[in-house]
């Protein structure tokens, strides 16, 4: 188990199937950020509640919004001109490093609110990510949640 969301995040995005699930899950609108500290909520046995889902949406929307789509719409606008132009392609690596640490800084947020709940609770903990997924539900591929499920589980 990991005492931090950003070191559970980083390995399990790097387990087999996960980062193309998320891409897949993201590209269809949702928060990957929120879905993995769901996933981190769900391995740490944290019985998930609605004013708990709530909380964590109302710190992730505007920052997920306001923050780190912004930086994301740069990033992908300037791909395609960026293997014409090395020095655009050096921007566009600042602004991919600057993405990563506005997720990592939602991470760091969400988990300082998640903190505070008790774990070990074996009832409902499995809710995390249906809940956190259900505003976005017509537009996601349900296996890509099944994946990062898989991949938090796999060892």
């Amino acid at each position: 188990m990991y005492a931090d969301l950003w070191s559970f995040a980083l390995t399990t995005y790097a387990r087999p199937g996960v980062e193309s699930a998320c891409l897949r899950l993201q590209e269809n609108g949702a928060d990957v950020c929120l879905l993995l500290c769901g996933a981190w909520l769900e391995q740490r046995a944290v019985a998930a509640t609605s004013e708990r889902l709530q909380a964590l949406k109302q710190i992730a929307r505007p920052w997920q919004t306001q923050v780190i789509e912004p930086l994301r719409q740069i990033r992908t606008h300037w791909r395609g001109m960026a293997q014409q132009d090395e020095a655009l392609a050096g921007l566009r690596e600042r602004v991919k490093a600057l993405e990563l640490d506005a997720e990592r800084q939602l991470l760091t947020r969400l988990e300082a609110l998640a903190q505070t709940w008790p774990t070990g609770d074996a009832m409902d903990q499995r809710r995390w990510l249906e809940g956190l997924a259900a505003e976005d539900a017509a537009n996601l591929d349900p296996g890509a949640l099944q994946q990062l499920r898989a991949g938090v589980t796999s060892t």
